[in-house]
């Protein structure tokens, strides 16, 4: 028995990739408003680390929590699952 817990896993759409082995991703969540109950869609943008520089604007990724990599970096991209909304069949990229 390991003892560990699984990583946490977010899915989210890139928003920019500008930086050197950085993206912006956006994970969309849904949310009741507190006093009408309306389902609102809210938007939290994360940094993560795509050591390739693979993931383009408008793919959606697959991200798994790490050991902080820089000030705001505590994310890193595991896999591609669409790009520009064309399902991809590419393996995972995940180091144990």
């Amino acid at each position: 028995m390991t003892g560990r817990k699984p990583a946490r896993v977010l899915v989210g759409q890139v928003l920019s990739n500008k930086m050197d082995k950085t993206v912006v991703v956006g994970v969309t969540r849904l949310v009741a408003h507190p006093l009408y109950g309306k389902i609102l869609r809210r938007v939290t943008k994360v940094k993560a680390h795509d050591e390739g520089n693979r993931c383009q604007v408008g793919d959606r990724v697959k991200l798994i929590a790490s050991r902080p990599i820089s000030k705001e970096k505590r994310w890193r991209v595991v896999q591609r699952l669409e790009s520009h909304g064309k399902p991809l069949h590419e393996e995972v990229v995940e180091r144990a």
